[in-house]
């Protein structure tokens, strides 16, 4: 009886202590593991406004991040944004209020840290500390916002969209004017040589370029690629591409606003990028006017 009670004991110990090991070293690599994972979105992002090792982003170049939120109390919805300004001289964030209709309502100083602004649990705990303890409030999405100095160059949209079999996460890179810089497929569970062929060149690069106007009205056509087209788009981002910068040019602007092309035997999973894109950025023109608009309406500092 007494060895049983000794073993139980010992097993006892020895998971308590297992346990502790564990969860300790899960502190301490969690940190670590969401900033590679930042450091891994920021490549992203930077990949799609077209830097990379040949082309290094400026030094100036700031990426800032706005989240929306939207607030419930009692029975009535909000919009809130949480944006980033200078907060006692340091640069924080603050959210913005606004109604259903886009109007602004109030302002509230977070104190939360650009740094910490990238943990959707420190968001949380930050606006919790300034809404009412009866406000129920749910993440919707974000947005990024890239600057170099007072001019504002491009936006970067991550998001999802319903697929052939699950949703599809991927992001979106926009030029000032809205028009497409750049698009990644970060996620999917499309189906091998199918589907799966979402996340090739050849398909994501005939987004590349189209305007708003075009981008509103997209759609897919079931035509094969051309042999000139498909052999440019192969080659977009190649040092050594073997086109001329004539023939290059010839080509773009030829088929520019055409529709896409799309992928043989997977004609779904390109209508549900081709679609998810559009709404992506319909969407985000409309609420960044409205934004901005509040902004302006409530004489807020943003820093982009």
């Amino acid at each position: 009886m007494k060895e049983i009670i000794k073993i139980t004991v010992a097993l006892t110990i020895s998971c308590l202590v297992a346990g502790l090991v564990i969860g300790t070293t899960f502190i301490f690599t969690a940190k670590a593991k969401q900033h590679n994972e930042h450091l891994n979105v920021q490549q992203t992002m930077l990949g799609l406004l077209g830097y990379g090792p040949e082309r290094p982003a400026a030094p100036e170049l700031k990426l800032y991040q706005v989240h929306r939120y939207i607030i419930r109390k009692a029975e009535t919805l909000y919009m809130g944004y949480m944006v980033p300004t200078m907060n006692g001289g340091d640069e924080g964030y603050t959210l913005v209020v606004l109604d259903l209709k886009g109007r602004f309502l109030e302002r509230r100083d977070l104190t939360l840290t650009v740094e910490a602004a990238l943990s959707a649990e420190d968001r949380k705990k930050s606006l919790a500390k300034i809404l009412p303890p009866e406000a129920a409030f749910n993440f919707a999405d974000t947005m990024i916002i890239a600057s170099l100095g007072d001019e504002r160059t491009a936006y970067l949209l991550p998001g999802q969209f319903p697929g052939f079999k699950t949703f599809i996460k991927a992001m979106v890179a926009l030029d000032a004017d809205f028009q497409l810089l750049g698009l990644e497929v970060i996620e999917h569970e499309e189906d091998p040589g199918l589907g799966g062929e979402i996340t090739q060149e050849y398909f994501k690069n005939q987004f590349i370029g189209k305007s708003f106007e075009k981008l509103k009205h997209l759609t897919v056509i079931k035509e094969p690629l051309p042999a000139d087209y498909e052999r440019y788009l192969k080659s977009m981002g190649l040092r050594d591409n073997g086109l001329s910068d004539s023939e290059a040019d010839d080509i773009r602007r030829r088929y520019k606003d055409q529709d896409i092309h799309a992928l043989t035997g997977a004609t779904i999973s390109s209508a549900a990028v081709t679609n998810g894109v559009k709404g992506m950025v319909k969407k985000f023109a409309y609420r960044i006017q409205i934004l901005d608009q509040a902004i302006a309406d409530g004489e807020v500092k943003v820093l982009f």
